[in-house]
């Protein structure tokens, strides 16, 4: 069956996201006394829900977080993205050159996932087709995400290709049985059913029309 959906990932695979926001992890908790580094906080959350990310850390420092911590990490980080954030490399150039419906699907929240896409002028590409795992009640690597979406999109997960950079994404996206595609930066191992691995948004275009 030929593919008709593209669902994205956002952070990491759309924009070059993941280290701005786990700097505004480490630049939230040094102002708890907990000294962290962006780089290692990327390595060891990445693709991973926000609320289990702080949580984690919370714990390993014994530190209790106030009530506005995560409010004010969200103001913190969309200052981020209006100074900092651009579009993963080679990301526009691939999106110019797949016709297929388009959708986004995030971990991440609503207003951020639009905040991102604005100030990297791709929202263009997705029109409505947003979707946050806030909204839906499942978050990855629960493969349920996925297949709400496909249902939303009203098509089969077999009409789908899954785009992903995370390892969590991508256990979602095989454990729905859609076809996808890891966007392998980090050079990280990975063997999964339905997921293949490439390092360059460009050769996206090529890869989806030899998928069949």
């Amino acid at each position: 069956m030929s593919k008709s959906c593209l669902l994205f990932d956002n952070d990491g695979t759309l924009v070059d996201s993941e280290y701005l926001c786990n700097l505004g992890i480490a630049h939230a908790f040094l102002e708890l006394d907990v000294t962290l580094d962006a780089d290692d906080l990327v390595k060891h959350y990445r693709g991973m829900k926000l609320s289990e990310i702080m949580a984690s850390i919370s714990r390993q420092y014994s530190v209790e977080l106030p009530d506005d911590f995560i409010s004010s990490y969200r103001k913190r980080v969309a200052s981020l993205f209006d100074k900092h954030l651009t579009p993963i490399e080679g990301v526009v150039y691939a999106l110019d050159h797949l016709p297929h419906r388009k959708a986004v699907v995030s971990n991440g929240p609503r207003q951020k996932i639009e905040h991102a896409l604005n100030v990297c002028q791709l929202r263009g590409y997705f029109n409505d087709n947003i979707f946050s795992a806030y909204d839906i009640g499942y978050y990855k690597p629960n493969p349920q995400i996925y297949l709400d979406v496909a249902a939303m999109m009203k098509v089969s997960p077999n009409q789908c290709v899954v785009i992903e950079d995370s390892k969590v994404g991508a256990e979602a996206g095989s454990r729905a049985g859609i076809t996808t595609l890891f966007y392998n930066r980090y050079n990280e191992t990975l063997s999964l059913p339905h997921v293949t691995s490439f390092n360059d948004m460009k050769q996206l275009p090529k890869m989806i029309a030899n998928i069949s």
